[in-house]
């Protein structure tokens, strides 16, 4: 998986980075049948910026005409370059290239004859000139479109779970380098964290699980003007299907716009796990929450699925 991450890395850290380039290198990875990867560019009031959306068709999948649930994978990120403010990629970029390096990897699978039960959606921007915003405890990444964009780009109807892959170290709440697995998050419900994936982390990293707090206005959409830890479960704003972060993170509290601050090995790591997840998704030997239990929390407290919208304007008195 290494190899993967560095040619995407190598791809992405480049003034020129965009869409096109990054679907050429896809194709190539993919062979004579092609990534299919769909390129938009979208512009907004601070820029623009590339989504490229691949879908990895599965034995039984529903692009084969099969019932296999289907698995988005979302980078998440504002953006991979925050030139001309900083020179050269930024620790923002990690869902961007863990994501990239999951398709290449199932494409290069697919290529080779290694083809998944389900369907894989892969879906992330590139952006190598995207602006910062003040956070505390240290500087985000902006994005040059608003969330609600990016979700529309990026979460597809399709998908019948979603791990959402993001650098998540501009904290002081996760003092680990690496990877953390948050709780499951479906409709406004913050759920347990799923057995079954925590089981395969410490599988794909080699070391005990570790989770983070996920608190009630994280999950909620940016613009409502409360504080979020970043944009790791806004893909939960945008579907019914249950929704994973996978953090990518440090032992210190890094800036996003941070160059020099990614660790590829750590990245790959997190590839490797959307990769295995996706083989036990489709195959139906994984969820990523408990139905029975969910329906139950419906049935007896009601939906929360207002806390997927903006909510109710406060008026000032």
């Amino acid at each position: 998986m290494l190899k993967y991450v560095l040619d995407i890395m190598d791809l992405l850290d480049d003034p020129d980075a965009d869409g096109k380039r990054v679907a050429a290198h896809l194709d190539g990875v993919a062979g004579p049948a092609g990534s299919g990867a769909q390129v938009t560019t979208v512009s907004g009031e601070r820029g623009s910026t590339d989504f490229v959306l691949v879908r990895v068709p599965g034995r039984s999948g529903r692009t084969a005409g099969g019932t296999a649930r289907t698995l988005g994978v979302v980078g998440r990120l504002g953006g991979v370059g925050a030139r001309p403010e900083m020179t050269g990629l930024v620790s923002d970029a990690d869902g961007a290239v863990a994501a990239l390096a999951t398709a290449a990897k199932l494409l290069d699978m697919r290529r080779r004859g290694d083809v998944l039960d389900g369907d894989v959606v892969v879906a992330t921007h590139v952006c190598p000139d995207a602006p910062t915003a003040p956070h505390d405890p240290v500087p985000f990444m902006d994005s040059p479109v608003d969330i609600a964009t990016m979700n529309r780009h990026e979460v597809t109807e399709d998908m019948d779970a979603v791990l959402s892959i993001d650098t998540t170290k501009g904290n002081r709440i996760i003092n680990h380098r690496g990877l953390a697995l948050s709780p499951t998050v479906k409709e406004g419900w913050v759920l347990k964290v799923s057995e079954g994936l925590g089981e395969l982390l410490a599988v794909v990293t080699g070391e005990p699980l570790v989770t983070y707090p996920v608190t009630t206005q994280d999950i909620t959409p940016y613009g409502n003007g409360v504080h979020h830890i970043n944009s790791i479960l806004q893909p939960a704003t945008a579907t019914a299907a249950p929704v994973v972060g996978l953090a990518v993170t440090s032992a210190a509290a890094v800036p996003g716009c941070q160059t020099g601050a990614s660790h590829e090995t750590d990245i790959a790591a997190a590839a490797r796990f959307a990769v295995e997840t996706a083989k036990v998704f489709g195959g139906g030997r994984l969820d990523f929450h408990d139905r029975t239990e969910f329906d139950q929390l419906l049935a007896r407290y009601g939906s929360l699925a207002h806390l997927q919208t903006l909510g109710r304007e406060t008026r000032e008195s």
